[in-house]
């Protein structure tokens, strides 16, 4: 789950094609963070709120019941394909790490797919970087450590 204080780093409309039959194209609202992208219906401000009991949550008069928010979590992502340019429409493709597709398209001056693209690999590249800090901190930590009383081996005991 997208933690709530990330950072907005996009936010605006894109269109989704649908999983049905008829595979139409839905506008969703989409808010892009440092961790990945939120999807909501389009009259929905797509910020996780903490989970409470439904008598105890309140809406704003005028606002649209909670819906369903679609989290796509850079680390459940595999890449970002730009699959065409066409009229005023840029098409690509979400390809998740179980490789489902989610297909999108936003005008081309937008240019979602490029600054989804950009925090994508921003994303990938914190966790590398982090992944080696631990790395050589376990390997420190083991280095520091005193070794212990060896123990002998079945084959040595004889």
């Amino acid at each position: 789950m997208l933690e709530s204080g990330c950072k907005a780093v996009k936010e605006g409309v894109l269109e989704k094609r649908s999983d049905g039959l008829l595979q139409l194209w839905k506008k969703k609202r989409c808010i892009l963070t440092e961790e990945g992208l939120l999807l909501a219906s389009p009259k929905q401000q797509p910020q996780p709120q903490p989970q409470q009991p439904a008598q105890q949550q309140q809406q704003p008069p005028g606002a649209e019941p909670a819906a369903k928010i679609k989290e796509l979590h850079f680390s459940n992502m595999k890449t970002v394909d730009c699959v065409e340019r066409k009229g005023k429409y840029v098409y690509f493709t979400v390809v998740m790490a179980e490789g489902k597709e989610i297909d999108f398209r936003c005008a081309q001056e937008q240019g979602w797919n490029a600054a989804i693209t950009l925090q994508m690999v921003q994303y990938k590249n914190r966790q590398a970087i982090l992944a080696v800090r631990s790395t050589r901190q376990k390997q420190q930590h083991l280095a520091q450590q005193p070794h212990g009383p060896r123990i002998r081996s079945a084959s040595n005991s004889a």
